[in-house]
Formats: structure tokens, C-alpha cells, sequence
């Protein structure tokens, strides 16, 4: 509001005609953009206001400040390279098509089948040996018939002996192989427990990084919203040391060399500060003669 304004204004109010809410509303947005361009104007020459005695305080907490942002801002940082790295290592576990023990199942699979085929060879050798017991306990019984009958000639009795002393070669050879097929079995089964509890432990190892991992990328999200915050309140309370350096220099530009001096080249800017305050100070009066 320009000085002309404020005496049309004033003449309006002579015959009622008054506008209290406009006037308040004007000199809110104009309080507005005022601590907008204090802050401004106080952030841009902070660092020429050291010999200022007026803003001693002001300049000393703004370096103090400033290198705790710099500090807070420095440890984000590491938190967004160790936050990237997690999710980089999250990525990659989850991106494996792969089982990290493929290869213990592939062996797992050669061995089940070698199982599978000592399986077969131990029960053919469990039938072999079954017929052939089958074959003794048969020529026993003829021997004892044809005792029985009167026919056990010695032909026929030295013919059953050759038979039962051929069937006991061969069912002790069976039962020697059996024996050997059973421990190739026993081994293979001790070969698939062993692969079973390396499997166990790469699935423990690969779920222990993936935990490992998202424990991770929590606790650097919840350490990077701390050191956000924390740069929040320093933003804050520097900015509010920007708007105090910004009020008192260009409220003292005219009585104040120092502060002349270091507002030079925002001359123009402070210009319109004071219009600015002039107009706030007019709208303030005119809503309270309303």
C-alpha cells in the first residue's frame, strides 16, 4: 500500500466505507513475503555481518550450526551408501534363479539314483538267494521221500549231496554279495544325510543374509529419518538466525555503516522492504480505525 492509497483510504472510511478483513488480509500476505525476503537477504550475507557487535550472537550459532548440518549431513550420506548397498545385496539374493545349492542337489539326484539301482541289484540277489533256498529245502525233502520209499541209492545220494554242497557255494556266495551291496546302500545313504544337512545349512546361510539384509535397510531407514529430522531442526533454527540477521540489517542500513556495507548489492531488495513494512504499518491502522 503506497502513501496515496492509505489517504483514499482513510477519506473512504470518513463515509463508512470500511473493509477491516481486507486490510488484515493484505497486511498478513504482506508480513509473509516481508520474513520471506529477511530470511533471504539474512542467509545471503551472513558470512559479512562478522563485525556487526548487534549480530555477534546471531553470526557465532550460525557456524556453529552450520558445521553440525554439515556433520548430520555427512552421516546421511553414509547411511544412503550403506541403505544403496543393502538394497543392492537384497536385490541380488532375491534375484537369484539359482539355489545357491544347486549343486548339492545335482549330486544329491546321482547318488539317489545309484541308490536306486544298488536297490534292484540287492533284490535280485535277495531272489537268487530265496530260489536257491527254495531249491535246498526242495532236494531235503526228496532225499527224506525216497528214504522213506527204499529208493536213497547211492547214486541218488551222492547226486543230492553234490547238489546241496553247489546250492551252499552259491547261496554264501549271494549272501557275501549281499553284503557288499548293502554297504555300497548304507554309504549312499550316509552320502544323502550329509547332503541333506549341507542343503539345510545353505538354506539357513542364504535366509540368515536375506535377514541380515532387510535388518539392514531398517536400520539405515530408521538412522537416515533420525539425521533428517535432525537437519529439519537445524534448518529451522538457522533459518530463524537468517531472519534475524535479515531484519536487523536492513532495518539499519541507514544509520549503520557496517550494515550498509553488507547489504551493498541488495539495495533495490531493501527498498521494498521498507514499502513492505510501511504498507503493513498502514493496513494495521486502517483496520484498527475500522
Amino acid at each position: 500500500m503506497t502513501s496515496t492509497r492509505y489517504l483514499l483510504c482513510r477519506f473512504g472510511l470518513v463515509f463508512g466505507y470500511a473493509r477491516k478483513n481486507v486490510r488484515m488480509g493484505d497486511a498478513a500476505g504482506e508480513m509473509h513475503l516481508l520474513k520471506e525476503a529477511e530470511a533471504y537477504l539474512g542467509e545471503t550475507i551472513w558470512k559479512k555481518v562478522e563485525n556487526i557487535d548487534a549480530l555477534s550472537v546471531e553470526y557465532w550459532n550460525l557456524r556453529k550450526l552450520i558445521s553440525e548440518r554439515d556433520r548430520v549431513a555427512k552421516d546421511l550420506d553414509v547411511c544412503q551408501s550403506e541403505l544403496e548397498k543393502a538394497y543392492e545385496e537384497r536385490a541380488s539374493l532375491l534375484g537369484v534363479t539359482a539355489e545357491p545349492y544347486q549343486d548339492l542337489i545335482e549330486e544329491r539326484k546321482r547318488v539317489l539314483d545309484e541308490l536306486e539301482e544298488l536297490a534292484r541289484e540287492r533284490d535280485t540277489v535277495v531272489a537268487q538267494a530265496r530260489e536257491i533256498r527254495r531249491s535246498h529245502d526242495g532236494i531235503k525233502i526228496k532225499r527224506e521221500v525216497l528214504k522213506k520209499e527204499g529208493n536213497d541209492t547211492p547214486d541218488v545220494l551222492e547226486e543230492t549231496s553234490a547238489l546241496l554242497i553247489q546250492l551252499k557255494k552259491d547261496f554264501t556266495s549271494l549272501k557275501a554279495e549281499r553284503k557288499i551291496v548293502a554297504a555300497k546302500i548304507a554309504k549312499g545313504d550316509a552320502r544323502i544325510d550329509a547332503f541333506d544337512a549341507d542343503i539345510l545349512a545353505r538354506k539357513k546361510e542364504r535366509r540368515g543374509k536375506a535377514s541380515e539384509a532387510f535388518q539392514h535397510i531398517g536400520d539405515a531407514n530408521q538412522e537416515m529419518s533420525t539425521h533428517r529430522a535432525e537437519i529439519g531442526l537445524l534448518d529451522t533454527q538457522m533459518r530463524q538466525l537468517y531472519s534475524e540477521i535479515g531484519r536487523h540489517v536492513s532495518r539499519h542500513t541507514a544509520n549503520d555503516p557496517a550494515c550498509a556495507k553488507a547489504t551493498d548489492e541488495y539495495r533495490g531488495m531493501i527498498d521494498v522492504m521498507r514499502a513492505l513494512r510501511n504498507s503493513i504499518q498502514m493496513n494495521h491502522k486502517l483496520s484498527e480505525l475500522s
